[in-house]
């Protein structure tokens, strides 16, 4: 880790303890993408359940971010295998959290990737595991800020509020083509999306969530 990366992940851990004291992060490879190095929240997790005011601090500003969810993984992995998805292209990775998916892409030869989230210490978790891989990306809060032309939007795990399900049309008119990854909707169906493949995963650290939520599908657009 060089010093960059460290200063980046201490001013990381002291956002995560603002709201969870006591946590750690860790530099992590998840399971699915071993090539790539993320700081996410310890394995091994305390138990112990959080005084309320903690928890309704975490409810309001959750750390999404300090966890590679079972969608991002999938979809960074699919990245990572076919690397001629993103090669030479532009990139938007669109509710970024961690920023596994967008810097997968950068690793597989993107020539930019952005990260976008409305989150700040997501932006910052992104920049963070950025230094840690190795590689340079672009930060922005808003898709309104994207740069233009952009060949590539991707986008994992944005779909668990339907009020997000706006973007399935939004993202197409952002660039000529988009992945989403998404293990929460049952029964997708979208006139612009079509099925590309599937994976059993789960979120790392594990947060033994439901089975059905362990079932990823990647769709693209048509």
């Amino acid at each position: 880790m060089n010093s960059e990366s460290s200063r980046l992940l201490k001013t990381l851990q002291k956002r995560l303890n603002e709201t969870l004291p006591g946590y750690e992060l860790v530099p992590t490879h998840p399971p699915l993408c071993p090539s790539l190095r993320l700081a996410l929240l310890e394995e091994n997790l305390p138990t112990e359940p959080l005084p309320e005011h903690l928890s309704q601090k975490v409810m309001a500003e959750p750390a999404y971010w300090a966890f590679c969810w079972a969608s991002g993984q999938v979809l960074a992995a699919h990245i990572l295998s076919n690397p001629q998805i993103v090669a030479g292209k532009t990139v938007l990775d669109f509710g970024a959290g961690s920023g596994v998916v967008g810097i997968a892409a950068k690793r597989a030869g993107a020539t930019a990737v952005t990260c976008c989230d409305n989150d700040p210490n997501a932006l910052l978790s992104c920049q963070t595991n950025a230094a840690l891989n190795g590689v340079e990306i672009a930060l922005i809060d808003d898709l309104q800020q994207a740069p233009s032309p952009l060949d590539l939007v991707i986008a994992s795990d944005v779909l668990y509020d339907r009020d997000n399900f706006l973007f399935l049309d939004a993202l197409p008119k952002a660039a000529s083509a988009v992945l989403i990854a998404d293990s929460r909707i049952k029964n997708f169906q979208h006139p612009r999306y079509t099925l590309l493949t599937q994976q059993t995963a789960t979120t790392w650290p594990d947060l033994e969530e439901y089975p059905e939520y362990n079932h990823v599908r990647v769709y693209g657009s048509r």
